[in-house]
This record gives structure tokens, sequence and C-alpha cells, in this order.
């Protein structure tokens, strides 16, 4: 029996494996994500995505877990896929919201929408109360005060949690 984790002598997983999984799960993976997705297109790019993550992580699953394994991976791109979707969709409302006629390039609208994902990423990342003295402050508009008034905290450690909150956004976009 062969470990799910390739040598490190090897760049990646052999092409004969994974075209091996390829060509064993790739219609039923496909099928399960329209199921999910409710959408061929979709479903055949996550699809294809699932196999080059699994390309780029260099493991393989374990034997008799191939679409499990290959389920975990759709499943994350998945919620990476509608995350994306939830941010492109609120970014495109406050655009149309603008006073100006002015909409930004397709291009620039495109690394805008990849800056607002990574933000999204470095904030699920921290603790929930980190995260929620952030978005009291930012979205509700929240002051200082008000935000420790209602956690039950101090100040001090409203400060804090800013402080956290705004390293980790400058590291994501950094």
């Amino acid at each position: 029996m062969s470990s799910p984790e390739i040598s490190s002598s090897s760049p990646g997983p052999s092409a004969t494996t994974v075209a091996d999984l390829y060509v064993r799960h790739h219609g039923w993976l496909q099928g399960w994500l329209q199921g999910r997705l409710g959408n061929r297109q979709d479903a055949a790019d996550l699809a294809q995505d699932t196999y080059v993550r699994l390309i780029g992580s260099g493991r393989l699953p374990p034997a008799g877990q191939s679409r499990a394994f290959l389920t975990q991976i759709a499943k994350g791109l998945a919620i990476d896929l509608f995350r994306r979707r939830q941010i492109e969709a609120a970014y495109l409302e406050a655009l149309a919201c603008r006073v100006d006629a002015h909409a930004p390039s397709p291009e620039y609208r495109a690394l805008i929408i990849e800056a607002l994902m990574q933000v999204d990423r470095a904030l699920d990342s921290l603790p929930g109360r980190v995260r929620e003295v952030f978005l009291l402050s930012q979205f509700d508009g929240l002051t200082y005060s008000a935000i420790a008034a209602r956690q039950g905290i101090a100040v001090a450690t409203v400060r804090k949690y800013m402080f956290q909150a705004a390293q980790a956004c400058c590291a994501a976009l950094a």
C-alpha cells in the first residue's frame, strides 16, 4: 500500500496516478458538483480546479477514499466561489450606487474583487471577537466607545482588536 503523501524527491503526484483518478472520478465529481451548484459550467470549472489543487498539493488520497478526498477539495473550492460571488455582487451594488458615472475598467474591477477576497480571507482567519469588533467599526460605523459598551470590553481592548484586524488586512494586501 502506498502512502498518500508523495515523497519529497517527487515534484508532485505522478501523472499516471492523477490521470487514473481523473479517468475514474472526473465524471462523477462533475455530476456531483452540478447537483450542488445547479450550473454545468461552474461544475466543469470546479471539477477541473479540484484536480489542479490535487496536483499542487503533492498529496494523493488514501486507498478507498478517492471520492471523499476529491469531494473535500471541491467543497472548499465551491465555498470560495460562493464567497467570491457574494463579494463581487456587493462590490457591484456599491458601484451602482455611486453618483459619478465613471465605472472602473473590467481589469480594475477584477483587481478590486481579488483584493476584497484577500481581505475577506484575512478577516475570516481572525478570532470571532476581533472580527466582530472590526465589522462593528467599519460597517456599522460605531465608535470605539460604543463598541466597548456593546461588547462589554474596555476601549483599550477595542483598540487592540482593531489593530489586529488592520494588521491582518494589510498583510493580506501586501
